[in-house]
C-alpha cells in the first residue's frame, strides 16, 4: 500500500505478488484491477471485479466499500463513484486507501462535482491531521489546483518530509512550482527526486513537468530536449502542450505527434469521449497547422449534445484554427468571449493556461501589446522566472505556419 500510495515504479509488481500470495483478498485485487484495468477487456474486468467484491464481502463492510468503489471508478461511472466516496468516508474518515479513488470527483467533467471533491480532501485531511503524508500530499495537490500555490508548495514540501517518495506530493510540488515560477529550482528538484525511481508511474508527466519549468526560465533548448527524450509517441497531449507554446514563442518545437496518428485518434470512439482529451488532440493539429482539420473539429464541437462542447470547446478549437490561419484578431475575438468558461474544458490550471498563452500571442499579433501584458500581469508580477510571459509579449513578425516534421517518434 505504501508503494501504491506513493505512485511508485514498483507499486505494479508488489500489487501481483500480494495478489498472488493472498489471492482471497478482495482488496488486493480489486486495487490490481483499478491499476491496470485500462488494459484488460470488459469480461476480464468484470470477472476480476466480482471476484475482489466476493472476498471483501467476506472481510467486512469497508472492504466491500473500497471494492465496490473500485468498480464503479474502473468502470468510468465518475459520479457514482464520487457519490459513493462521500458516504464511504462518513463511515470511514480519512481512509487512505479510498483516497486513491478521489480522482472521480475530476473525471466527472462537472464543476459542481470537482468543488465537492475539493472540500471533501479539505475536509478529510483535517481529520487526518498534519502527520499524515498521503492526506497531506491530496491536500497539496487541491490547494494547488485551487491557485492557493503558496500553501500548496508548504504543503508539499511537508509531505515530502513525512515520506520523501510520495509521487502525489512531487507532483503538487511541480504544479505549485509552476505558479511560482520556481524555473531551474523546479527542474533540479524533479531531477532529483525521479533519479531515485526512474520507473515512478509519473515519471514522463514529470518530466513535463519539469520542460515546463525550463521555459518559464527561458531554457528552450532545454525544455525541447525533455520532451524529445521523456516522453513517448503516445503522449500526444503532452508534446502537444509542449510544442504549442514554443511554437507561441516563436520557437521550432520538438519532435511531434504523426498527424495521421492524431486524425486516428480523433475519429476513434474515445476521441471525443472526454473534452479535456480533445482538447488536446486539437493542440497537436494546431501545432501541425492543419488549419481545415481545425475548422471540422469545430464544427463538429458546434454541433455536440454536450454543453461543453458547443460552449467551451468549439470556440477554443475556432481560434486554433485562426492562429494557424494567420488571424489573430479572431483568436482574440473568440478566446475573450469564452471567460472564465474555460475551466470547464477539464484538466488542471497549468494544462487551461495554454489558452491564456494562446489569448496573449494573439493580442499581440493582433497589434494589442498593452492588452496582452495586462492579462499576463499576474504571472509577470507573481512568478520568479517568466521569460516565458516575456517571450509571449514580444512582438514578432510574422511567420509562416510550421511545415510538416519529418523528424518524428
Amino acid at each position: 500500500m505504501d508503494a501504491l500510495l506513493c505512485l511508485s515504479g514498483r507499486a505494479l509488481s508488489l500489487l501481483r505478488e500480494w495478489v498472488g500470495a493472498d489471492p482471497g483478498c478482495g482488496v488486493a485485487r480489486a486495487l490490481l484491477a483499478f491499476a491496470t484495468g485500462d488494459r484488460w477487456s470488459d469480461a476480464v474486468l468484470k470477472e476480476q471485479l466480482v471476484i475482489a467484491y466476493r472476498d471483501a464481502q467476506a472481510a467486512g463492510a469497508r472492504e466491500a466499500g473500497l471494492v465496490y468503489g473500485v468498480y464503479l471508478h474502473t468502470h468510468r461511472q465518475y459520479r457514482l463513484a464520487a457519490d459513493h466516496l462521500v458516504d464511504h468516508f462518513a463511515r470511514w474518515p480519512a481512509d487512505e486507501t479510498a483516497g486513491l479513488l478521489m480522482g472521480a470527483f475530476f473525471s466527472c467533467g462537472d464543476l459542481a462535482y470537482r468543488t465537492r471533491g475539493e472540500e471533501l480532501t479539505v475536509s478529510q485531511a483535517a481529520l487526518a491531521g498534519p502527520d499524515n503524508w498521503p492526506w497531506a500530499s491530496w491536500l497539496a495537490a487541491t490547494r494547488a489546483e485551487q491557485g492557493r500555490s503558496r500553501e500548496a508548495y508548504a504543503l508539499a514540501e511537508r509531505a515530502l518530509e513525512l515520506r520523501p517518495r510520495s509521487g502525489v506530493a512531487a507532483h503538487a510540488l511541480a504544479h505549485a512550482g509552476h505558479e511560482l515560477g520556481t524555473g531551474g529550482a523546479g527542474v533540479g528538484f524533479l531531477d532529483d527526486w525521479l533519479a531515485a525511481d526512474p520507473d515512478a508511474v509519473q515519471s514522463r508527466h514529470l518530466n513535463w513537468h519539469a520542460a515546463l519549468h525550463s521555459l518559464a526560465c527561458g531554457d528552450v533548448q532545454e525544455a525541447r530536449r525533455r520532451a524529445d527524450t521523456a516522453l513517448a509517441a503516445t503522449d500526444v497531449g503532452m508534446r502537444a502542450a509542449t510544442n504549442w507554446r514554443l511554437l507561441l514563442i516563436g520557437q521550432s518545437p520538438a519532435r511531434r505527434s504523426d498527424l495521421d496518428q492524431v486524425r486516428e485518434l480523433l475519429a476513434a470512439p474515445g476521441g471525443t469521449a472526454e473534452v479535456f482529451h480533445t482538447f488536446n488532440l486539437a493542440l497537436a493539429l494546431a501545432v501541425e497547422a492543419a488549419t481545415d482539420d481545425l475548422d471540422a473539429l469545430a464544427t463538429r464541437c458546434a454541433a455536440d449534445g454536450r454543453a461543453d462542447y458547443r460552449e467551451v470547446l468549439a470556440p477554443v478549437v475556432r481560434a486554433l484554427a485562426a492562429v494557424t490561419a494567420g488571424r489573430p484578431s479572431a483568436a482574440v475575438e473568440l478566446l475573450t468571449a469564452l471567460g472564465d468558461r474555460v475551466e470547464r474544458i477539464g484538466g488542471v490550471r497549468v494544462e487551461r493556461e495554454i489558452v491564456q498563452d494562446t489569448l496573449a500571442r494573439a493580442l499581440v499579433d493582433a497589434g494589442d501589446p498593452a492588452r496582452a501584458a495586462d492579462l499576463l500581469r499576474h504571472r509577470t508580477t507573481g512568478r520568479h522566472h517568466h521569460s516565458y510571459e516575456d517571450h509571449l509579449l514580444t512582438p514578432r513578425a510574422p511567420r509562416t505556419p510550421p511545415a510538416a516534421a519529418t523528424d518524428r517518434r
